[in-house]
C-alpha cells in the first residue's frame, strides 16, 4: 500500500454544535504490520481512551484471525487443512473471504486471495534480491486461483481444493479492520473519527466546524502536485509500489503480485480510490493497479459511487 497524507483538521476544544463540545485525541498502536492510528473527537479523555482501547482490541482480534505470519491464526489453521473437507470459520473470516471472492469475480480474477504461494516467493525475493526461478513460479501458480476457493454461505464453511494452497489477506484485511474499528467507536458514541492503517483510511463524521477530514493524494501523472480532499463517512485506499518494492537488475518489482503471470508488478502504477467502506476500497484499489485503463473503467462501473485517482509513474509501461 502507499501512503496518503492526513492534514490536521480542527483543534482542541472546538464546539461541534451549541450543545456539543469535543476535543481531539490521537492514539497509535502497531497492528497488522503497520502503525495504526485512530483520531477521535470525544467529550472527554476517558471516553476517548475507552473507545479507542476497544477499537484497537477489535483490530488485534482480527489480526489473530487473518494473519498469514502467525502459524496459529485462524487463517493459517484453515490453510493447513487445504485439500481436505470444508472447514467452519468465524463470521469475520467468512465475511472477508466472501467479499474477496466477489472482487475476484468482478475483476476477472486479478484480485485473488489464494495468491499466498506466489507472495511467499516474492517476499523471499525482496530479502535476497534474487528473482524467483521460473519453475518455482510455475509450481506456485498451480496452487493459485480464486475458483479453487469454495465457500458455503449456509454452512459458513470454506474449502481449499488443493493441498498446499495458502491464502493471503494483505490486500483486504486492513480495510475491513478500519470498518470494524469505526463500528466499535460508534458504539461508544464517537461519530467523528478517523482510522488509518498504512494506505487504508476510513473516516466517519467530519471534525467540528469543517466539511471533512483533510487528506492529500498525489495527482494522476504528476510526481509533485497533490489533490486535497475533504472527506466524511467514506473509505480511502491507496495501492502501488512507491513504498514496498525491490530493485533487481534494472527493474523495480512491487509487493503486488499478478496472479495471472506469477510476477510482481513492474508497471509503476499507483491507485487511490474512495469507496463507501474499507472492505471494498482495500481490495478494489489493489485490483486496479493490475488492470489496463479500459479494464479499470469496467471494474469501477460495477462499484457505483467509487472515485479513482490513478498515477502512472512510468508512462507507457502499463
Amino acid at each position: 500500500m502507499v501512503a496518503v497524507f492526513l492534514l490536521a483538521s480542527g483543534s482542541l476544544g472546538l464546539a461541534a454544535s451549541p450543545s456539543e463540545t469535543v476535543t481531539r485525541f490521537t492514539f497509535t498502536e502497531y497492528h497488522m504490520g503497520v502503525d495504526t492510528r485512530i483520531v477521535v473527537y470525544a467529550p472527554s479523555q476517558s471516553v476517548a481512551v475507552d473507545a479507542c482501547a476497544d477499537a484497537f482490541s477489535s483490530i488485534a482480534e482480527l489480526d489473530s484471525i487473518m494473519s498469514d505470519y502467525r502459524p496459529n491464526s485462524e487463517l493459517m489453521k484453515l490453510c493447513d487443512k487445504a485439500g481436505g473437507p470444508p472447514v467452519s470459520v468465524s463470521p469475520h473470516l467468512f465475511k472477508v473471504l466472501k467479499q474477496a471472492q466477489e472482487v475476484s469475480r468482478r475483476s476477472g480474477g486479478v484480485f485473488d486471495v489464494t495468491i499466498g504461494p506466489l507472495v511467499k516467493l516474492w517476499r523471499k525475493a525482496r530479502k535476497t534480491r534474487e528473482l524467483p526461478k521460473p519453475l518455482e513460479i510455475a509450481a506456485a501458480r498451480n496452487l493459485v486461483g480464486w475458483k479453487k476457493l469454495k465457500l458455503d454461505e449456509k454452512a459458513q464453511t470454506v474449502k481449499l481444493q488443493l493441498p498446499g494452497m495458502r491464502l493471503d489477506l494483505g490486500a483486504i484485511a486492513k480495510g475491513y479492520a478500519d470498518d470494524v474499528a469505526q463500528a466499535v467507536l460508534k458504539k461508544h458514541g464517537i461519530t467523528r473519527a478517523l482510522v488509518e492503517m498504512g494506505g487504508d483510511i476510513v473516516v466517519s463524521g467530519p471534525p467540528p466546524d469543517t466539511d471533512g477530514w483533510t487528506v492529500e493524494v498525489p495527482n494522476a501523472g504528476d510526481d509533485k502536485k497533490t489533490t486535497e480532499l475533504h472527506l466524511k463517512n467514506v473509505a480511502i485506499s491507496s495501492s502501488g509500489d512507491t513504498e514496498q518494492f525491490v530493485v533487481i537488475g534494472d527493474k523495480q518489482y512491487s509487493h503486488v503480485v499478478d496472479p495471472r503471470t506469477g510476477y510482481a508488478l513492474t508497471s509503476r502504477v499507483q491507485v487511490t480510490i474512495l469507496c463507501p467502506d474499507g472492505l471494498t476500497a482495500d481490495p478494489v484499489s489493489t485490483a486496479l493497479t493490475l488492470l489496463s485503463p479500459a479494464e479499470r473503467v469496467r471494474l469501477l462501473k460495477s462499484y457505483p459511487g467509487t472515485t479513482q485517482f490513478v498515477r502512472v509513474l512510468k508512462p507507457g509501461q502499463e
